[in-house]
């Protein structure tokens, strides 16, 4: 059986906004496992939205809020940690499945979507498995 190694395009060429839109997200999750408020927040936009679906209206909107959610009710808690299950990047969105300890009394799952604009991430949506 043959096997096939996945190549990533060199910049410029088509699939390349892909790596573009990916590298954010990664950056982002690494500084939220080391609980890294100043590294995570680099990797967002000033005016960032997050939606939790059914909602329509954003939950959180503006870095500022964003900033203050993440240092009060995430990178304050000890056990905090993301690990992705499974990613998929399409254009500028990218789509991982969650799973996130440190938060509730058991790990949870959930979806998050991450729209980038300009190489920060602009719009999240997040949808929890419960």
């Amino acid at each position: 059986m043959a096997r096939h190694r996945h190549r990533s395009p060199p910049q410029g060429a088509p699939g390349s906004a892909t790596l573009s839109a990916e590298a954010p997200v990664q950056r982002q999750l690494e500084a939220y496992n080391a609980r890294d408020l100043e590294r995570f927040l680099a990797e967002f936009a000033d005016d960032v939205r997050v939606y939790r679906p059914p909602s329509s209206a954003p939950a959180i909107s503006g870095k500022a809020a964003f900033a203050e959610f993440y240092a009060t009710q995430r990178f304050n808690r000890p056990g905090l940690h993301a690990k992705v299950l499974v990613r998929m990047v399409i254009g500028n969105k990218v789509i991982d499945h969650e799973r996130i300890a440190g938060v509730r009394d058991a790990p949870f799952e959930m979806a998050v979507v991450y729209q980038v604009v300009d190489g920060r991430i602009a719009t999240l949506w997040t949808f929890d498995g419960t």
